[in-house]
């Protein structure tokens, strides 16, 4: 029985060969070249998907017109570089983060400090409300229920007007999120197209072909699993440091954002088996994604940078953040009695 994978027919793995140090080899293409079949999660994915069961979905996005775009984006950068692979794949990275999601972060961090800055406002219109609702609810004998009621409405209304005032609205600092995260998914999808042999160049080769060369150091196959897990550490690694960042300049944080900040944490740790379980090319993409996400918010914690992007001063900007940072994060894991 065969099946076609990549452009080439190949047969099932039997238990015996899965079970033997060397991988089978394929049947000689017309130019004598004898390739290696590919690891058995490519096998198993590539089933999945032409099954037209729960992998439908999977096959739907995989064939999707922005996976398809980021492919071509590869590709292009492939081919006007000349560099390899693992290369290529950090270049793009770098390149999309800093076009794409440091202006959509520095954005987010202009109108979180217009919030901030907002904060005062809000308090005082808050307690002037509440004498004015206590006031006319002794008038109008109201229940506590009502009032209260009535105070929600209309402080919820009042804070509407200044965020329309100042163009502040706390959604608009989520544009980020719904930026970063379809890029993050297509960019993976694409590259596990390459990684598994769905996706050919112009030249009519096989990518995978060049991904299982263009790696390096401890990594030489970009096809494969990291067998060291010296990727998925990182990529936990350098996640739980933005983390850990972003809760260091949080002072009193309320339950639910500690709740979140705990949930970000333990998403972070279970990255980890879930790199070690795709081929190096995503994991290598995901920690270059890591990388520029720590190297943005430190960025955006410079008081010249934030002045370059008009971000408004705020009463918890500080003059010398990274000797803050440095002390805040000395204090909580190495100094801790």
């Amino acid at each position: 029985m065969l099946f076609r994978l990549g452009g080439r027919w190949l047969r099932p793995l039997s238990v015996l060969q899965l079970g033997t140090r060397d991988p089978p080899l394929v049947p000689a293409s017309a130019g004598g070249i004898r390739h290696s079949a590919p690891p058995v999660w490519a096998v198993a994915s590539v089933s999945a998907v032409d099954s037209g069961g729960p992998g439908s979905w999977y096959e739907a996005l995989a064939t999707s017109a922005p996976v398809q775009g980021t492919e071509e984006v590869l590709l292009g950068v492939h081919s006007a570089t000349g560099l390899p692979w693992w290369a290529c794949i950090g270049l793009t990275t770098v390149a999309l983060r800093g076009a794409v999601t440091l202006p959509l972060a520095a954005y987010q961090h202009y109108i979180l400090a217009k919030v901030e800055n907002l904060q005062p406002e809000i308090k005082s219109i808050a307690r002037h409300l509440n004498q004015e609702v206590a006031v006319r609810a002794n008038q109008l004998r109201w229940s506590k229920r009502v009032a209260r009621l009535t105070y929600l409405k209309n402080m919820r209304r009042l804070v509407s007007e200044l965020y329309v005032r100042d163009n502040c609205h706390p959604f608009k600092a989520t544009v980020l999120v719904w930026i970063q995260f379809p890029m993050w998914i297509f960019m993976s999808v694409a590259l596990r197209n390459f990684s598994t042999g769905a996706t050919h160049s112009e030249a009519g080769f096989s990518v995978q072909e060049q991904l299982a060369t263009d790696g390096i150091l401890w990594f030489p196959d970009l096809t494969a699993l990291d067998s060291t897990w010296i990727l998925p550490i990182s990529v936990g690694i350098i996640n739980l440091l933005i983390v850990e960042i972003f809760a260091l300049q949080k002072i009193g944080m309320s339950r639910f954002q500690t709740y979140v900040t705990h949930f970000v944490r333990a998403v972070s740790l279970l990255m980890i088996p879930v790199a070690a379980t795709v081929p190096s090319s995503i994991v290598l993409y995901w920690l270059c994604s890591s990388l520029m996400g720590l190297s943005q918010n430190l960025l955006l914690r410079s008081p010249r940078f934030r002045r370059l992007c008009w971000i408004p001063l705020t009463k918890s900007d500080s003059d010398t953040p990274y000797k803050d940072l440095f002390a805040a994060f000395y204090a909580k894991f190495i100094s801790r009695k």
